[in-house]
């Protein structure tokens, strides 16, 4: 029955990727459609209000400019309010300002869809922070996610030397794509009742005779962009845990597939954009083998439970069931753990932190690959990075100048992927470094000995990957953590971008190379056993000493 769950979850998805991506196709080829007639007049309304009456196409570097600045002034516009928060309007409960480390962290993790939050939601932000701040921040930072994978799909696959419009994009993926389905979740949600309110925090008593502060507010709606963005904040510091975000396995299925599908259905797309779905498929085919692959073992690790405790001869038929929620389940909770670090969501229904060790490294290793599904949008765009980077490989073995959809691969595109490759490590193994060197990381530290290093190892990787979800052990909401986590989700999430937008502005400008007898096809089946190779074997070579310091040596010690 629980094996059933999760291949019927797996189905579902499976069978969304081709509508879903064949409308984000129609959405973002820039040719007429149906849903012009719908969407036209809106999008107009907003081009007049904002002045965008020539919406030109963009070289990579306008393109990358246009992104970058309005990250940047949604950011402080974001700071602004979260540190007067107390003096705005719709704040029943009466919160106080945000500190200003913690402001600047939060602004910095929800801009960079991140959502690592080092503050409790329900405590921490006031009804208008979190319409304003955060649930704004998750459709523009899933947008600008979004419209990058658009705009590198175009470098691969058209024959011009722009990019698209970023402004056109970015409108796009807001009024044809997020708002539209958040929509539709939304109302799921509340029919499956998940509170959706303004009214303040509800006065309970209870059967003692206390007094209990019940939290509620607009929750349906910030859960639905939440998954749909891949962003993970949560409205309560438990997060998707809470029976108020998360009251049923029904919604717990609706809310792993929001997040999973347009990850997914963008490597139909991607198929679309190259008129060859083998395409797509084959990026699909990759993701889901090393997604399968992870499930696997966080399963089957959690099923077992705790070596140590099963050693005490306590009975383990249920599992490991420690930071689990009943309702959920060993399989529920698993597949949830998978989908939300593949989808490097971040959300949780399970505490991570309680995992079994083998469990732990599942999470743990998908946001160091950061590329199985991965985020909206730079989850395609990095897998599509380790295809250029495996048929670069590939052709260096039988000594012929690789190509890739019909474009040489050369140094300038090799040093560009190279960046994106190396800084992904750099920057989480640098700061964990760090962070064990000095007494204001070591400080935060709840646990000694591997599960310690796992916690830090934890925090700046889910940093890095931009995907929010944490070891909860750590004590993180100081202004060491909140300023050194911070600068690691912006280097995770703009280093990438710059760099491959670079990768595809440099292939764009590119002449066409046809297809020979000769050329490396890259639509089989032994090109998908290439690129999962080639996953697996740089993820090994840069990630395995630090995963062994971490959960393999407490999974061995475990065993003793």
């Amino acid at each position: 029955m629980a094996i059933l769950q999760l291949v019927a979850v797996i189905v579902i998805l499976v069978f969304l990727v081709k509508p879903l991506g064949a409308y984000i196709f129609h959405v973002f080829s820039n040719e007429p459609n149906r849903t012009d007639k719908i969407f036209g007049p809106i999008e107009r309304l907003i081009y007049g209000l904002t002045g965008l009456k020539n919406r030109a196409e963009m070289s990579w570097k306008r393109y990358t400019l246009s992104l970058i600045l309005t990250n940047v002034i949604l950011v402080a516009v974001s700071y602004l309010i979260l540190r007067i928060q107390k003096w705005l309007p719709i704040n029943p409960n009466g919160i106080d300002n945000m500190e200003s480390t913690l402001s600047f962290n939060t602004v910095i993790s929800f801009m960079t869809n991140t959502n690592l939050q080092h503050y409790s939601g329900e405590t921490g932000l006031s009804y208008f922070s979190q319409m304003a701040v955060i649930m704004m921040m998750m459709f523009t930072s899933a947008a600008s996610g979004i419209v990058v994978a658009i705009a590198f799909i175009r470098g691969l696959t058209s024959k011009g030397k722009t990019l698209g419009n970023f402004f056109t994009d970015f409108v796009k993926a807001h009024t044809r794509l997020l708002i539209p389905m958040a929509i539709i979740v939304t109302l799921a949600l509340v029919a499956l009742k998940v509170p959706q309110t303004l009214s303040p925090t509800v006065q309970a008593t209870t059967i003692e005779g206390e007094t209990q502060l019940i939290a509620i507010g607009p929750v349906a709606s910030l859960v639905s962009i939440k998954h749909l963005g891949t962003n993970g904040g949560g409205f309560f510091g438990v997060n998707s845990s809470h029976p108020f975000e998360n009251p049923s396995p029904l919604t717990n299925v609706i809310e792993m597939l929001s997040m999973w599908c347009i990850p997914a259905a963008l490597t139909y797309t991607f198929g679309r954009f190259a008129r060859n779905q083998k395409q797509g498929w084959v990026i699909f085919s990759a993701m889901l083998i090393l997604f399968v692959a992870f499930l696997s073992v966080v399963y089957t690790s959690e099923l077992r439970g705790n070596p140590a405790l099963n050693a005490l001869g306590i009975d383990a038929s249920q599992g490991s069931m420690e930071g689990k929620e009943v309702r959920f389940g060993i399989a529920q909770s698993a597949l949830f753990t998978t989908v939300t670090t593949a989808a490097t969501t971040g959300t949780v229904n399970n505490m991570h932190d309680t995992l079994t060790p083998l469990g732990g490294l599942v999470p743990l290793s998908q946001m160091m690959l950061n590329c199985v599904f991965g985020g909206d949008g730079v989850g395609l765009v990095n897998m599509l990075m380790y295809a250029i980077l495996g048929v670069f490989l590939c052709g260096l073995m039988v000594g012929r100048t690789p190509e890739f959809m019909g474009r040489k691969i050369e140094a300038r595109e090799m040093k560009l992927v190279a960046i994106a490759i190396l800084a992904h490590p750099l920057i989480i193994l640098a700061p964990s470094a760090i962070a064990f060197l000095t007494d204001l990381g070591k400080g935060a530290i709840s646990n000694p000995g591997f599960h310690g290093i796992s916690q830090v190892l934890y925090e700046y990787t889910s940093s890095a990957a931009n995907n929010g979800s944490g070891f909860e052990g750590l004590g993180d909401n100081t202004t060491f953590w909140n300023v050194s986590t911070g600068l690691v989700m912006l280097f995770g999430r703009y280093i990438s971008i710059v760099a491959l937008l670079g990768v595809a502005g440099s292939l764009a400008a590119k002449q066409w190379v046809p297809e020979t007898i000769g050329t490396f096809r890259t639509d089989t089946k032994l090109f998908a056993g290439i690129l999962v190779g080639t996953v697996l074997i740089i993820g090994a070579l840069t990630f395995l000493p630090a995963l062994v310091l971490g959960p393999i040596a407490e999974h061995l010690t475990l065993l003793k």
